[in-house]
């Protein structure tokens, strides 16, 4: 049979003090504060959790993305609120493709221009590949073999 402990939602100053290596636990660490107890807050939703502690001194709010097309790379500072859309719109000042001519993918998969950045998972200093539409690829090729061949004026017909 298991015998469960119960969680404490506190930890006494003995363990944080000098001298029990037992503890595990290291002053500031954890969310726990010098005289070790955890703060918690209150989400809106009512529920209660652990304070986070941002360590980062970065500017709040703007998120650094490392972006990765075939040959090159492009660091790309954004809200984490925007959407794929608003990241190919700047993409496409850098890269001279249009927005409809990219594909973005985070974590494998491809994404759809009205999903935000945040709700997928995408933190600072994360890394979304670029690629370019196939299709529109194949559809330019093509555009340029034909005005290739109509564009010759030497020609010859056989009959």
């Amino acid at each position: 049979m298991i015998k469960l402990r119960p969680k404490r939602f506190s930890r006494s100053s003995s363990k944080l003090g000098g001298g029990g290596g037992s503890g595990g636990a290291a002053n500031g660490s954890g969310g726990a504060t010098a005289t070790g107890e955890i703060e918690w807050e209150l989400r809106p939703g009512g529920m209660l959790v652990q304070k986070r502690e941002c360590k980062d001194n970065s500017v709040e709010g703007v998120i650094t993305i490392r972006v990765s097309t075939v040959s090159q790379w492009h660091d790309i500072s954004i809200q984490p609120t925007s959407t794929f859309g608003e990241l190919k719109m700047v993409l496409s000042l850098l890269t001279n493709l249009g927005p409809e001519e990219q594909r973005l993918l985070f974590k494998g998969k491809e994404r759809e221009d009205e999903e935000h950045l945040h709700m997928v998972g995408v933190r600072d200093k994360d890394k979304v590949l670029m690629l370019e539409d196939p299709a529109i690829k194949e559809r330019r090729l093509l555009g340029l073999a034909r005005t290739r061949i109509i564009g010759s004026p030497y020609r010859t017909i056989r009959v």
